[in-house]
């Protein structure tokens, strides 16, 4: 029996960005950046910018007989759009469209009927909060760091 549904989770999120169409372009990272960050179009799954956590859980007994758990948990991503131009609002745009392509990937429809329970990793998932970030250093800047909330039982 599991402990958690959070490692099964990361994995079935990461492997669901990778496959999206819409994000082809980007460069769809487990964790923290390497030393380099020549990609110009990232989502970490795992890492935020100054986060103390990679995933925040909470677990508590489903009812009596303590049984089954439910566990509600937050995935902290961040999504990143940088160039070398001074363009701030296409680097802002794109981060919002690189995050818009994660809330779709998110969805249920006919062909991924299963996408908000990672495939069945939880019972739902969604996009929750957002924080945008933007600087002008060598080239334009625009990160969202965001939280992807599940629900499970164990």
């Amino acid at each position: 029996m599991a402990t958690s549904r959070v490692p099964a989770a990361v994995d079935a999120l990461l492997t669901l960005l990778r496959a999206a169409p819409g994000l082809a372009g980007a460069s769809i990272v487990d964790g923290p950046p390497a030393v380099n960050l020549s990609e110009p179009r990232r989502i970490h799954v795992g890492w935020q910018p100054g986060a103390d956590s990679a995933v925040s859980l909470q677990q508590e007994f489903n009812g009596a007989g303590a049984r089954t758990r439910n566990e509600a948990f937050q995935i902290a991503c961040y999504a990143e759009s940088r160039a070398g131009d001074k363009d701030m609002k296409a680097r802002r745009d794109d981060v919002f469209a690189l995050v818009a392509e994660v809330e779709m990937a998110l969805r249920a429809t006919n062909d991924t009927p299963d996408a908000p329970t990672l495939g069945g990793a939880v019972l739902w998932s969604e996009l929750t909060t957002g924080d945008l970030v933007q600087m002008q250093a060598e080239g334009s800047l625009a990160g969202l760091a965001f939280t992807v909330t599940c629900q499970a039982r164990i």
